[in-house]
């Protein structure tokens, strides 16, 4: 069978082979399990590269929830850990804002806090909170398709002018479990392949490319149709059909409060001395 997924944590369910892989779990408003990949040989049987790759599970984001501010703070405390401590980060949102199961990025990079600029804009101001703040850019510049620009070519590009210490990219994942469809979020600190999962791969942004730590950051909004069928199934299919990409009923929810934790779990993690209400109010 053939399984189209981003999550590591699924690759390796399937994988005949798991040496060099370690898994740690914990969480207390998610489920977490960290799984550490030795190097790229060993990666090889998940098809992931060396690493780190936290995958935090839950109930289905689209729903309200008043467990979101301890989502969003156990979110903060996993990204830190990936994190330089210090520097400009420039935070990424990928794909496509007139697709929505493909607008997490670019939705999530409008409640992301961009504060490269305040420290000039504010040097007469006696504003220490926010002079105090981490220097952050944000950028959301649309798909190959829309500018004739390869993200990865643009974010480089941006990355070259103002030389961040760190890039977190923002991207709507594929999973291969319906359980999981909407209900999980991936960091890995090995970047991200945009389109990877639904077989449309486009330039990787990696920290081979941008010579810093490129953190990636989704959450899956599609699923195969072949990979719900020979799920349910256990056999594959034995006519081959067109390859189609399912999405839940209700995403359009699922992508404005996904888009929220993530923003929320960004500005937390970058801005530590802000809590959840500072970072609500400051992005409503």
């Amino acid at each position: 069978m053939e399984y189209r997924t981003d999550l590591a944590l699924e690759s390796l369910a399937r994988a005949a082979v798991r040496s060099g892989i370690t898994e740690k779990r914990r969480g207390e408003h998610f489920r977490i399990t960290e799984i550490h990949v030795a190097d790229d040989e060993s990666g090889r049987s998940i098809g992931k590269g060396k690493g780190t790759y936290i995958t935090l599970e839950g109930q289905p984001l689209s729903r309200f929830s008043d467990d979101t501010e301890n989502m969003a703070v156990e979110l903060a405390a996993e990204l830190r850990q990936l994190l330089p401590r210090e520097g400009c980060v420039l935070v990424a949102g990928l794909g496509n804002q007139d697709i929505t199961p493909d607008a997490l990025g670019p939705r999530t990079m409008a409640s992301v806090l961009a504060t490269r600029h305040l420290k000039k804009e504010l040097a007469q101001e006696d504003e220490d909170f926010l002079k105090n703040l981490r220097p952050v850019s944000v950028i959301a510049g649309g798909v190959l398709g829309q500018t004739g620009i390869e993200s990865a070519e643009l974010i480089h590009a941006v990355a070259e002018a103002i030389r961040p210490a760190a890039v977190i990219a923002v991207d709507a994942l594929a999973c291969s479990s319906l359980e999981r469809l909407g209900t999980t979020v991936q960091l890995a600190d090995t970047g991200i392949a945009p389109g990877s999962g639904v077989a449309n791969h486009r330039l990787a942004l990696t920290q081979e490319v941008f010579g810093v730590p490129v953190i990636g950051m989704g959450v899956p909004t599609v699923i195969g149709m072949r990979t719900i069928a020979e799920d349910l199934t256990g056999h594959p299919l034995k006519v081959p059909r067109p390859e189609m990409m399912v999405t839940p009923r209700d995403v359009d929810r699922l992508i404005t409060q996904a888009a929220h934790l993530l923003a929320c779990g960004i500005n937390l993690a970058l801005h530590p001395e802000m809590n959840y209400a500072d970072v609500c109010g400051l992005t409503a």
